[in-house]
């Protein structure tokens, strides 16, 4: 037997609000009956478990301990670009100067995730 991952909680201090903006970093839509105020709410990814946020009263403290990873349909660093201008903000920047590496940013919340290279950043630095 084996578990199946259902979804990837994520606590924050405003569910609704996170949840919106992770809806815009993924192109996934909110739950249907998310409203402002919810204590939680789901971004429905189209394969794979959703992203589920809960209201919780302690703020963060300290770094994740798991984190998710973005591989971008555009290159990366379009997409470090593109989600700075959500709201994100660069916490480490991994890339180096031959296109390897990654970008670490956080969420409005403070919450860390990367930003990989994309398809076509890995097939540029292979030809």
């Amino acid at each position: 037997m084996v578990s199946v991952l259902q979804n990837v909680a994520i606590d924050c201090a405003d569910a609704y609000e996170l949840a919106r903006f992770w809806s815009s970093v993924t192109g996934h839509s909110l739950d249907p009956d998310a409203r402002p105020g919810d204590r939680e709410t789901q971004v429905l990814m189209a394969e794979g478990p959703v992203l589920y946020f809960n209201q919780v009263p302690e703020a963060k403290t300290v770094k994740n301990r798991i984190h998710l990873c973005l591989r971008p349909e555009t290159t990366r660093d379009e997409e470090v670009d593109r989600l700075l201008g959500l709201g994100a903000t660069l916490v480490a920047d991994r890339r180096k100067p031959d296109g390897a590496g990654w970008a670490v940013l956080a969420d409005p919340e403070g919450n860390e995730f990367c930003v990989l290279r994309s398809k076509s950043d890995r097939a540029a630095m292979n030809s």
